[in-house]
């Protein structure tokens, strides 16, 4: 709404207009100056008035239609019947509403603001014995770049020397810096707090973490929670209401004035300020846990979420896969070469493992060409003068129709290698189940969700082995994306389902879910661009968390809007019934939102880590 947005601004000049206003008028009046009172309440209404005219002229452009007509009506029939005083305290109530609805707005926003206010803009890159001071959309995948003491990570990198250590608080909410080693991944936005260290990029700033979570964060400021359209719909029944009130006080009792009292008291703050200041709050205060919610809209609907939907490998456990095994009749050094040099032009998390062994073997890779993959199942392409695949074991065996043994060890993650078109050995890689998982899941359950699924490619035997003892109530394995996709559509036809991954594969089951949640700390870009929601720190329990948030904030918002509807129905009927007059109505309805407001702050109040379900 641009004419809104331009008056936003002019809301603390609208607060002031009508104290001033009353503090001329009362002296007038006690002077004696009786037309100077009503001159100055008069112009400090009208210019109210003119204000809210303007916005309620462009939420109609808009589509929208809300309750401060109300506040117009009144307003304007309190200066119609004479009632002076009453016009200026409600339009001093409706101004000083707005204004502190900008104020809780800001401070909720206050840790999403921050991370935009922290994006990098340039880095320092080092080409042979030179460094220069480059943009940071510049840098290429590959490029080395110094990052000294103070510095902000540019892009996704990889550390090259020595060690970093990195306040990653804007990111994750963790308030300790975090040490990397040589070869560990480091996330962009993330601050220098160490020496300087160098890194490789391997990803561009537009494909890099923290362009996703900017991406989020200008979503997150400009979305509408359902409550709040709820609370739009809600607004057209209450506006006939109390037209309906009015017009039958002033038609039983021949007072117009009765009628000016019932708009009085049914200016409607709780519906109009109450419902987005509480899932503003509730934004901001997942972010500030390391979960970030692209949205108010997404906030509410986390807090109906009854079934959910995890993959195994980067969700469940680490993602950091290790090369435990190699099993193969050619020379090993040279196997590991070739499939290496393939896995450089793949995201999955167990491609790293193996380029990480060939480095470890002091390998000389190649760059791979005609390179093609299939998300969650394998990828080939040509090394050298030697056709290379990699993939699932059902994959290689379909695709090169041939039979593979997978009776390997329980808890390992199995590939099949493929070289010119024929089985050419296993990999065998192991992985462990993240630290907290299942003090999470038993949370998950504690806090409301029926059912926990887990979905992931990987076989049987290595899932069966990695949920032994865990709450889940279904275990899926050997699923391709299209698979998961299917699982998370059957069960949406039960109940709402949240799907939580973290790769290319899981990506098109993220958007296929109700809320998508992905692992963004070493998640995929697919995957991130894809979810509703991402989570910068590795910890399951802080997506149980922002559930609970969800839930208070719902539960604040049902409260202010109910308590404050409440009470202004009890104070519309005492008004049709000439026990308030409009002076008093409006003195009445100030305490009914000053109240609700109030509560609907508490929201700002939250701890992630104490949040429960009451």
């Amino acid at each position: 709404m641009p004419l809104e947005h331009w008056l936003r601004p002019l809301r603390p000049l609208l607060v002031a207009a009508p104290i001033i206003g009353l503090t001329i008028g009362l002296i007038a009046w006690h002077g004696g100056f009786q037309d100077l009172y009503v001159t100055s309440l008069a112009l400090a209404t009208g210019l109210v008035m003119v204000a809210l005219v303007a916005q309620i002229i462009a939420r109609i452009g808009a589509g929208e239609i809300g309750l401060d007509v109300i506040a117009l009506l009144s307003m304007g029939g309190a200066l119609l019947f004479g009632e002076y005083l009453a016009a200026t305290i409600v339009a001093l109530m409706y101004s000083g509403g707005q204004y502190l609805e900008n104020v809780a707005e800001g401070r909720a926003r206050r840790e999403m603001t921050a991370l935009l206010s922290r994006a990098p803009h340039v880095a320092t890159r080092r080409r042979e014995s030179q460094m220069e001071e480059v943009s940071v959309d510049s840098i290429a995948v590959g490029d080395c770049l110094v990052v000294r003491r103070g510095d902000l990570v540019p892009v996704d990198g990889t550390v090259n020397d020595g060690e970093a250590v990195l306040d990653e608080s804007a990111l994750t909410g963790e308030p300790l810096p975090a040490k990397k080693r040589p070869g560990d991944v480091v996330m962009s936005g993330a601050a220098n707090v160490g020496d300087l260290f160098n890194m490789t990029a391997t990803k561009a700033a537009s494909d890099s973490t923290y362009a996703g979570i900017l991406k989020l964060v200008e979503a997150a400021q400009q979305s509408k929670a359902p409550m709040s359209r709820m609370a739009d719909r809600y607004a057209l029944v209450f506006l006939t209401v109390t037209i309906a009130i009015a017009l039958l006080a002033w038609w039983i009792s021949g007072d117009p004035v009765r009628s000016v009292a019932v708009l009085v008291v049914a200016t409607p703050c709780p519906l109009i300020l109450a419902v987005p200041i509480a899932w503003a709050a509730g934004v901001s205060r997942a972010a500030s846990s390391g979960l970030l919610i692209k949205g108010a809209k997404i906030l509410e609907e986390l807090s109906m979420i009854r079934t959910l939907v995890l993959d195994k490998t980067g969700t469940l456990t680490d993602g950091r896969p290790t090369l435990r095994e190699i099993s193969t009749s050619w020379p090993e050094d040279e196997f590991l070469r070739l499939v290496a040099s393939l896995d450089q032009a793949s995201s999955h998390v167990a491609a790293k493992a193996l380029v990480d062994a060939a480095h470890a073997r002091n390998l000389s890779l190649v760059s791979p060409e005609q390179v093609s993959e299939e998300p969650g199942e394998g990828i080939a392409g040509t090394v050298g003068d030697r056709k290379v695949a990699i993939g699932g074991i059902n994959f290689i065996a379909s695709a090169y129709g041939v039979e593979i043994n997978d009776a390997h060890t329980p808890g390992t993650i199995a590939a099949a290698v493929a070289i010119d078109g024929k089985f050419a050995g296993i990999l065998l890689f192991s992985d462990q189940l993240r630290a907290g998982a299942a003090s999470a899941l038993n949370g998950f359950k504690a806090i409301g969700v029926t059912r926990i699924i887990l979905a992931t490619g990987d076989r049987a035997i290595v899932a069966r082995q990695i949920t032994a003892g865990l709450p889940f109530d279904e275990v899926r394995a050997d699923l391709s994306p299209g698979q998961k996709i299917d699982i998370v559509k059957d069960e949406k036809t039960r109940a709402p389902v949240m799907m939580i991954g973290d790769g290319v594969n899981d990506a098109p089951a993220l958007a296929a879910a109700n809320i998508g949640l992905a692992m963004g700390a070493h998640g995929s870009a697919a995957a991130i661009e894809s979810a509703d929601a991402v989570l910068l720190v590795e910890r399951l329990d802080r997506i149980v968390e922002g559930i609970a948030i969800a839930h208070a904030c719902r539960r604040i918002a049902l409260q202010s809007i109910f308590a404050g509807i409440g009470l202004s129905v009890g104070a519309m009927i005492l008004a049709a019934a000439g026990y308030l007059t409009p002076v008093q109505g409006a003195l009445f309805q100030e305490i009914i939102d000053i109240a609700v407001i109030l509560n609907a702050l508490r929201a700002l109040r939250i701890r992630p880590s104490a949040s429960r379900l009451s």
